[in-house]
């Protein structure tokens, strides 16, 4: 008998689940703690755990797949490793298009001449003596590098040239542009490349976490990964592009949504620690942002489905606001509750609590943590503030306020927080809920104290911003249902149908006249406002944030049952889709270049151009679908062929091609 087990790694918790691949239907579903920075703790212990409850012999499980969120968090915390870019033929101005300024983070950029041209000729000669010389003085500063070329998508030779020289002499990832989309937007493929680099590192830990406890257990399966459209790839393929499993776990839970609920329409909300996404379920599949994966900020080119990512989640940082009156706002970064660092570090923690609620005023740091997450030693390539402040912390977690003793050096902590080294713990939602009773999962002890000392803070009229822990709380969950209610409508203001003039669904989500709808207003004027489907609610924190939503949106609330697992359910339902674009352009009259994967190739001919990339690219995406694990493979092509009429006769402009290979992954037979 086969059994097919899901994974789903996420900022908080790491879930399993088995499925009985015969009977289709889950059999065992377990939870463990993410544990960062040594990934293979808590993925070992959420595996064990489902197989042991299933009652099942590892080796009798013929297929592993693997959803995530950490790529999604570390874009909308602006986490990653540091890299460098390599910008072959653009222009400095360039590098503020696209976003590309703020994802480099300051980070190295290398400018060299060369690049082609929109035919694909080379534009000019690329200067390979600078770049091995940036390559050398980079390459102990970086853990990645990333190459963007003019026009690379016709003709990748340069990206392909820089990609062999990194390798050859800084043996560090690569990530080339062209890899990674086929459309021309230069400073969005270079976006796209930079934060592919930067995520490769935490990937492929957590995929080698994956493989070392299957190896372990004794499974000889294939292990997948989901990509943030919702298809499975190969861990090998996930390895060197995992830019394409951003939206990953999201992709994963709309299918568990629609297999969880038989639902066809409907608002699917995912709430996570760190993020919360939702997206349309329309006919029983999700729609894929024809625009590409936008997380956080960053519109990148890598297909997925159409979500709004949005971070906020039950690990969510609280925010008090300046002015007169109190004011809360939850996100976008991810803390460790304090509830979970006391259950860590409880001498630490409490001991800390103690002496800060001893003193009537607390300061803003007051009640926050710094705990290192590297593996043996801080990143490479730190200031020397930066590097001070690692030093603290290389013996373990400590108050903020023993951690950064200038205030020149807290921009360094923060700076140590952006690269994912270290993480900040503080009063959460989840300690909240501790303090509420709705959850004791960690030490509600340290809950209480942390929410204590925050509700002891002052705002603008000098006034404590709440009476106490209990009324600090309520308004925390309160915040959390609020902003939640803002994501789900903005999502339904994007996805309808009509014409809301310039407005932005932000603003229509916030508009006098929604409020006034929301609260069923009856007087002179009489608004109702409702959402027209029902809201499915998935993550593990959903049956206690969830309910008061849907008499709030006028509509059906599903809580599934699994509904906290729908991640890893929805790893294993979906099959792998491996798909290779190419384009035929005219440079000329009576010439036709096929811009083929290793360059443009011209013919005389507009269908033989056409059919000779068709097959190109038939060959591109059957050769990648079987290396995942397709045993048969279904193919479909689509053409779009862009004509003009020029005195009556029609001009061909260009021709693009799309060929998908389809098929379920093979399941191991023993």
């Amino acid at each position: 008998m086969a059994y097919l087990l899901g994974v789903d790694t996420g900022g908080t918790y790491t879930d399993a689940v088995v499925l009985d691949e015969a009977e289709d239907r889950v059999i065992a579903s377990a939870k463990s703690l993410t544990t960062r920075p040594d990934l293979a703790l808590g993925v070992g212990r959420a595996i064990d755990a489902a197989i042991e409850k299933a009652g099942v012999k590892a080796t009798d499980v013929a297929m592993v797949s693997l959803s995530t969120t950490l790529a999604t968090n570390a874009l909308v915390e602006g986490q990653g490793g540091r890299v460098a870019l390599i910008f072959i033929g653009f222009e400095e101005a360039e590098l503020s298009r696209a976003g590309l300024t703020e994802a480099m983070k300051g980070d190295p950029v290398v400018y060299l001449a060369g690049g082609h041209n929109h035919a694909g000729m080379e534009s000019l000669p690329m200067d390979l003596g600078l770049l091995e010389a940036e390559v050398i003085r980079l390459a102990p500063e970086v853990t990645g590098f990333a190459v963007a070329a003019a026009f690379a998508t016709r003709n990748p030779a340069h990206e392909n040239a820089a990609r062999d020289v990194i390798r050859r002499l800084a043996h560090r990832p690569v990530t080339c542009s062209h890899e990674l989309s086929a459309g021309l937007n230069g400073p969005r493929r270079a976006l796209t490349a930079v934060l592919n680099a930067r995520l490769i590192g935490m990937i492929d830990r957590l995929i080698t976490a994956c493989e070392a406890h299957m190896t372990t257990l004794g499974i000889k399966a294939p292990l997948m990964v989901v990509r943030g459209d919702g298809a499975l790839v190969s861990a090998t393929l996930a390895r060197e592009r995992p830019i394409e499993t951003i939206l990953s776990g999201p992709a994963a839970s709309i299918a568990g949504a629609s297999w969880l609920t038989g639902e066809q329409n409907a608002l699917v909300s995912d709430i996570g620690g760190t993020t919360t996404d939702v997206c349309l379920l329309k006919d029983g599949k999700p729609a894929i942002d024809p625009m590409g994966a936008r997380v956080g900020s960053f519109r990148t080119m890598v297909e997925a489905v159409a979500m709004r990512t949005t971070g906020l989640g039950g690990d969510s940082e609280v925010h008090l606001l300046e002015g007169l009156e109190t004011g809360l706002r939850l996100g976008p970064r991810r803390l460790m509750p304090v509830s979970l660092a006391a259950r860590d570090f409880p001498d630490l923690v409490h001991r800390a609590l103690d002496q800060w609620l001893a003193v009537d005023a607390p300061s803003e740091q007051d009640g926050r943590f710094a705990l290192p997450m590297w593996h043996e030693s801080p990143p490479p390539g730190l200031t020397p503030r930066e590097q001070a402040v690692a030093d603290r912390l290389q013996a373990g977690p400590l108050a903020i306020v023993d951690a950064v003793r200038t205030r020149l050096e807290f921009p360094a902590l923060m700076k140590l927080v952006s690269r994912g080294a270290v993480m900040i713990s503080g009063v959460t939602p989840s300690d909240a809920s501790h303090v509420l009773g709705r959850v004791n999962s960690w030490d509600g002890d340290a809950a209480r104290k942390a929410v204590t000392l925050f509700a002891r803070r002052r705002n603008g009229r000098g006034d404590r911003i709440a009476a106490g822990p209990e009324d600090l709380a309520s308004r925390i969950i309160a915040q959390l249902e609020s902003q939640t209610v803002d994501c789900l409508l903005e999502a339904a203001f994007d996805e309808d149908t009509r014409d809301w003039g310039n407005e932005t669904s932000e603003k229509l989500a916030r508009h006098a006249l929604t409020r006034a709808g929301l609260d069923r207003h009856r007087g002179i004027v009489q608004t109702t406002l409702s959402l027209g489907v029902p809201i499915i609610g998935l993550g593990a924190s959903a049956p206690s944030y969830y309910p008061p939503l849907g008499e709030r949106l006028g509509t059906r609330m599903i809580l599934p049952e699994h509904a906290g697992v729908a991640n890893a359910i929805g790893a294993v339902v979906g099959q792998v889709s491996m798909a290779a674009t190419g384009i035929v352009t005219a440079p000329g009259p009576g010439v036709f270049s096929a811009h083929m994967p290793d360059g443009p190739q011209r013919f005389s001919d507009k269908d033989q151009a056409i059919a000779a990339l068709e097959r190109a690219l038939t060959s591109e995406a059957e050769t990648q679908a079987e290396a995942a694990g397709v045993e048969e493979v279904r193919l479909s092509v689509t053409r779009d062929i862009s004509e003009i009429e020029v005195e009556g006769q029609p001009m061909f402009i260009e021709a693009k091609i799309k060929v998908t290979a389809l098929g379920r992954p093979r399941i191991a037979t023993g």
